[in-house]
């Protein structure tokens, strides 16, 4: 144990000590911010205003200041989502950079197996994506807190923290056995590139899942991402919703969670909290199980 404690500890301090690498991991978070801030965040909020001021009749006034609160709660969900991805990617290019050198031959003869190894670098990435995780909740929501949201409760934070580790764990096993199959810094670069294009779209925050394509929306809900999303925003928009869709019809309201993919539905059902937990937890143990089959047959043929 204390082994695999001191590589873990390694591998963590290599990335936070990585400024370039912490910077490069929230990029996907950055864009997604700008094209709220440029873009997406007006037709979003413009969308909930004209709704609200058809069925709420709270005022325009009232109805464009919480249409603003709750397109920034929606939005920061997407990011505690789109980070877990993206941190995981950047502290698996330490392995990469292990393997190419050569240090991580160096390893492999130390008196230490090769899976307290390999899990140490799961390890540390499962811990940065979740210590940056936390961090970006708490940024956004004093950022929130500040536009005038209310702080959410110390149950709500419980559940968001539980959320969030779930979430990185999936990403954290997801990551491993295509690092794994990466041979250079080069292409885990490139696959990090892609992948950071990907993920805010998968998760459904530049575009709405509800405004998609049956086509297009299925495939979505054949990655984790989606699910991440809306089990993060089930959360994190509860008392702002409550807030702005006071006097709406229930159909609007519910018409609203399904378009914004607050809201998932397969197969006529649709999902609970709990189910998209369950989703996550058996996709992290899947990814996590096929990494272990890869280092086992890895093994066979290094002999």
């Amino acid at each position: 144990m204390e082994q695999f404690m001191i590589l873990t500890s390694r591998n963590s301090k290599v990335y936070f000590r990585d400024r370039g690498a912490i910077f490069f991991s929230l990029l996907s978070a950055l864009i997604v911010i700008g094209l709220m801030v440029f873009f997406l965040g007006d037709m979003n909020i413009d969308g909930v205003v004209e709704l609200l001021d058809t069925y709420a009749h709270n005022g325009h006034e009232e109805n464009q200041k919480n249409a603003e609160l709750l397109v920034l709660a929606w939005t920061c969900a997407g990011l505690l989502s789109i980070n877990a991805v993206t941190v995981s990617l950047a502290v698996y290019s330490i392995m990469i950079k292990d393997r190419v050198n050569g240090t991580l031959n160096a390893i492999f003869t130390a008196p230490i197996s090769r899976l307290k190894i390999t899990l140490s670098y799961i390890a540390s990435a499962w811990i940065a994506a979740v210590i940056m995780c936390t961090l970006t909740l708490g940024i956004t929501e004093v950022y929130g807190i500040l536009s005038g949201m209310e702080a959410y409760t110390w149950a709500e934070h419980m559940i968001l923290f539980a959320m969030i580790m779930i979430n990185s764990f999936v990403y954290a096993a997801l990551m491993y056995p295509l690092a794994m199959l990466a041979k250079t810094e080069g292409a885990w670069s490139g696959f990090g590139t892609v992948i950071g294009t990907l993920v805010g779209f998968l998760g459904g925050i530049y575009i709405p899942i509800g405004s998609l394509a049956d086509s297009i929306s299925g495939l979505m809900k054949c990655t984790p991402i989606i699910y991440g999303t809306s089990m993060f925003r089930k959360v994190m928009t509860k008392s702002i919703m409550e807030t702005t869709f006071v006097g709406a019809p229930g159909e609007v309201v519910e018409m609203y969670r399904e378009i914004m993919g607050i809201e998932l539905t397969v197969a006529d059902y649709t999902l609970k909290l709990r189910d998209e937990w369950l989703i996550l937890l058996a996709c992290g143990i899947i990814f996590l199980v096929i990494g272990m089959c890869m280092l086992k047959y890895q093994k066979k043929t290094d002999r």
